[in-house]
């Protein structure tokens, strides 16, 4: 008993070490490393190729897109949003019902623009029905599913989280904690 519980002590001690060595836990350092370790695997696969110069226009197109076209759309649904909802107290809560949606649809927008925008002449289609022997033709009406489908989601998630039950004291009870005493 006594071998076990010293052993538990180290293994803590060792983790508040690396803990504050590097800020978080080791299986968040192990996580991170493991990350790097693919992207760089990815990135070495990717270059290698002999197409690194269509990489880096892609990467810079795709830069350009969100901060020119995508940024301002999805500000623009969040003020609509927070317009839509400022007088209700919800407006934190709301919003973010229409962000993360509208995020990962400009995300997936901007990763399969080429085969989405379904653009002639530049063979994006035919090298992917090549390369997959998948059709290339379907994605923009698959996006808009996609996107659609999140929308929903989101949709019956807030629906969901509106309609909640509470119990009849929790309103009361949590502004009762929320109040500071009046000498301090």
């Amino acid at each position: 008993m006594r071998v076990a519980r010293r052993d538990r002590v180290a293994r803590a001690r060792r983790a508040l070490r690396v803990r504050r060595w590097y800020g978080e836990g080791p299986l968040h350092l192990l996580l991170m490393l493991a990350s790097f370790a693919l992207t760089g695997c990815a990135g070495v696969r990717l270059l290698a190729g002999g197409q690194w110069p269509l990489v880096i226009v892609w990467f810079v197109g795709a830069a350009l897109l969100h901060d020119l076209v995508l940024l301002p759309l999805y500000a623009l649904a969040d003020r609509a949003v927070a317009r839509y909802t400022a007088g209700t107290g919800r407006h934190r809560a709301w919003t973010a019902f229409v962000r993360v949606p509208a995020a990962l649809s400009g995300l997936l927008l901007l990763v399969w623009f080429p085969l989405i925008a379904g653009s002639v002449g530049s063979g994006s289609a035919a090298h992917y029905e090549a390369a997959t022997g998948l059709p290339g033709g379907v994605f923009l009406g698959r996006w808009l599913l996609i996107t659609a489908g999140l929308f929903a989601v989101s949709a019956l998630w807030l629906l969901g989280r509106t309609v909640q039950q509470r119990p009849p004291g929790a309103a009361r009870r949590r502004r009762e904690t929320k109040q500071r005493p009046a000498g301090g």
